[in-house]
């Protein structure tokens, strides 16, 4: 678990995910705690990456580093998103985030708390150098979220899924 000011990024367990995407109405029995409207719609909408998704199923035991973190907000004792990391570092110790909020918590800081825990949680794991993100190739809210925790523009690159993206990058203070 990762505390912030208002939220609580708790570890998402395999399980949990796969009945938020394949039986969202059993969620909320399963984890006791409800979802933000328009969570539910995201994660059964098909955009949830099928690599993912595949080795999501071969997965049993909770991984921050693969299956990320439910965003809970404390006072509303709701999941309103999820945060997490693209896997776990690699050779050159390059991590990469994700982040999501429903839409009735967006435009609040939620997205940017939740990204701060991210990188925080990175940094404080040895070997890792540099967090990194990817963005949709024009000014949004993401690239907000990214610019107020302190992260780099370094250019478009294309990504397989996605298409042309912005990357951003934040290296490890010495």
């Amino acid at each position: 678990m990762i505390d912030t000011r208002r939220l609580t990024l708790a570890p998402a367990a395999p399980q949990h995910l796969l009945t938020l995407i394949e039986h969202p109405e059993a969620f909320e029995a399963s984890t006791g705690l409800r979802l933000a409207p328009g969570l539910r719609e995201f994660y059964a909408s098909g955009d949830v990456s099928p690599a993912w998704l595949s080795a999501l199923r071969r997965s049993s035991d909770p991984d921050p580093w693969r299956h990320g973190f439910f965003i809970v907000h404390r006072e509303a004792k709701s999941v309103i998103g999820t945060a997490g990391f693209k896997g776990p570092a690699d050779e050159d110790g390059m991590v990469e985030i994700a982040y999501g909020v429903a839409p009735g918590f967006q435009g609040q800081g939620y997205a940017t708390e939740a990204a701060a825990a991210l990188v925080d949680y990175a940094f404080a794991t040895p070997g890792v150098r540099l967090v990194r993100a990817h963005t949709l190739a024009e000014p949004n809210a993401s690239t907000r979220v990214l610019l107020k925790n302190g992260f780099r523009h370094c250019g478009m690159v294309v990504d397989p899924e996605d298409g042309p993206v912005w990357r951003w990058e934040l290296s490890r203070r010495s």
